[in-house]
């Protein structure tokens, strides 16, 4: 879902809105300037009600598998946000991002049979073992 868009000033400044039910906020880029390769391209700072610039996030360039296409993928947080807003930045023919937000995917329960046998815990009920009646030490 678009909640979005980012575009780049005369300056060379990338600045933008994100938009939802909760939240509106004014965000900017500033380059990070790293040798590391798994450094962010970007973090995202956004303006706060006192007007000065706090940072509340990381934008990391990567790759579609599928297409090759490049586009940014990252995070906002804060103490003000219930939890994380995942969101994706593509990028336009017209050189402007769209920012479109991405519900996280859930790690499916780990399988029962990938727990040790012999790690010293007793059995998990349900992991093969019947659980015992309560109070029936």
């Amino acid at each position: 879902m678009n909640i979005g868009t980012i575009t780049q000033n005369a300056s060379g400044t990338y600045t933008g809105k994100i938009s939802t039910l909760t939240i509106a906020i004014v965000i900017a880029l500033r380059t990070v300037h790293s040798a590391n390769p798994r450094a962010p391209k970007f973090e995202i700072l956004a303006l706060s009600a006192a007007r000065q610039w706090v940072q509340v996030g990381a934008l990391f360039e990567l790759s579609s598998n599928s297409t090759g296409e490049t586009f940014l993928n990252g995070k906002i947080e804060d103490p003000s946000l219930d939890k994380p807003l995942y969101i994706s930045a593509f990028r336009q023919e017209d050189g402007s991002y769209n920012i479109v937000w991405s519900r996280p995917t859930r790690r499916r329960d780990a399988p029962t049979d990938t727990v040790a046998a012999d790690d010293g815990l007793p059995p998990l009920p349900g992991a093969g073992e019947p659980a015992a009646p309560a109070g029936t030490d």
